[in-house]
């Protein structure tokens, strides 16, 4: 599992990241605060609170690299 910090502070940048994750058949988890989400989940993001950076664990043990490429804009 990998740990990278993401920002996600407007509805489009919402929009085209789960658009880009559920490319991937890897988990992913949001995790802000005590509340851990499906990062899938459009409705899901939207109850984060978005203004501050949100942790992203993606559950995969290979092709790390790809998806980090990926998720590269929103990485912080």
């Amino acid at each position: 599992m990998k740990t990278v910090k993401i920002s996600l502070n407007s509805i489009d940048k919402v929009k085209s990241f789960v658009n880009d994750i559920t490319k991937f058949d890897y988990d992913f988890d949001l995790v802000s605060g005590r509340y851990v989400i499906d990062a899938k989940s459009i409705m899901g993001i939207f109850s984060l609170d978005l203004s501050k950076p949100i942790d992203l664990n993606i559950h995969a043990e290979e092709n790390v690299e790809e998806v980090l490429k990926i998720l590269s804009p929103y990485i912080v």
